[in-house]
């Protein structure tokens, strides 16, 4: 196996450094072989790393500034080039590196993977992929969050590179491939919405037509698409609900004796089912469409979060 390195974006979390470092850290212990860069302050990222035991696979690379949120993405891409975000990027580019991992802006790294690592050759827009859990296993929903306005090709190529993904790197023979729509009839939805229905149905994927959101869940489809608005509510909406719904049954449990005693001997199914919802668990979603792998994290996570979003990285870059 060839050996890889990833770099990773230690400013972006929303809870600083430290977080980054952490999962880092952890990462490297699963994955001792990959060579990993954290990208930023380097006296910053350091005063992290002397808290923790050394690590020589994990080296630092320079980075003086740091893109925030608020900022507007092109602006930021343009005015601050040597921000964590664009060195990262960079490393990439310039083949010090084989992916990026960034919680930082989803904007800011749409933009800046765009300009500086480039699109796959015939790809208009890379889209942001996550998988999301179902009875049957998990769907992959693309896009997440990138591209908020799409044209109908786009939402054809989200659906031609997410069913590339699912069989290429996760084995999923002739994966199906649904549109998001109001309805399951040809003709819902708007002007968009119809038009890509017809290429994709054009397009030799393995179409099965419109699915409603209600459909996801139940894993109709391997591959959901849909443009970044939506697709970005549906996956905020599965988040809250399913943390939602476990603290209104672990409220009902433990009401009574009785419904605790059902708690304790249903403790391990409830730990599972609560596994397969935690974002943390995933860790990361993949750009696809770009010429090289970028990762991006969660902006609120944690190490546990950020390690699992590094071990992804390194997967998708292996499969």
């Amino acid at each position: 196996m060839k050996p890889l390195t990833i770099a990773i974006d230690a400013m972006g979390c929303d809870d600083g450094p430290s977080v980054v470092v952490d999962g880092a850290l952890q990462a490297s212990v699963v994955f001792p072989e990959v060579k990993l860069i954290l990208v930023g302050k380097e006296d910053v990222i350091n005063h992290e790393l002397t808290k923790h035991r050394a690590n020589t696979q994990i080296s630092v690379l320079h980075a003086s500034e740091v893109i925030t949120p608020d900022e507007m993405p092109t602006s930021a891409i343009r005015q601050k080039k040597d921000s964590s975000l664009v060195v990262g990027l960079k490393a990439v580019k310039e083949g010090h590196a084989n992916g990026f991992v960034s919680a930082g802006s989803t904007g800011a790294l749409l933009t800046g993977a765009t300009v500086i690592i480039g699109r796959k050759q015939g790809i208009e827009r890379p889209a942001l992929g996550t998988p999301i859990p179902t009875s049957k296993g998990f769907t992959l929903l693309l896009d997440c969050g990138a591209n908020m306005d799409c044209k109908p090709s786009y939402l054809t190529q989200f659906g031609e590179i997410g069913a590339d993904y699912m069989e290429k790197a996760l084995g999923v023979k002739n994966p199906k491939v649904g549109l998001i729509n109001v309805g399951v009839e040809e003709e819902k939805g708007n002007a968009a919405a119809k038009e890509a229905y017809i290429l994709l149905k054009e397009s030799g994927l393995n179409f099965v037509g419109n699915v409603e959101a209600r459909e996801i869940p139940a894993g109709m489809v391997d591959v959901a698409v849909c443009d970044g608005f939506v697709g970005n509510i549906v996956l905020k909406f599965m988040e809250g609900l399913s943390k939602t719904m476990m603290g209104m049954i672990k409220e009902e449990l433990y009401a009574t004796t009785l419904s605790k005693l059902g708690a304790l001997m249903a403790k391990g199914a409830f730990k599972n089912i609560k596994k397969r919802f935690d974002y943390r668990e995933v860790g990361g979603a993949p750009f696809l469409g770009l010429k090289s792998l970028v990762v991006k994290a969660h902006g609120s996570s944690d190490a546990f979060a950020m390690k699992n979003a590094i071990i992804k990285c390194i997967e998708f870059e292996q499969a």
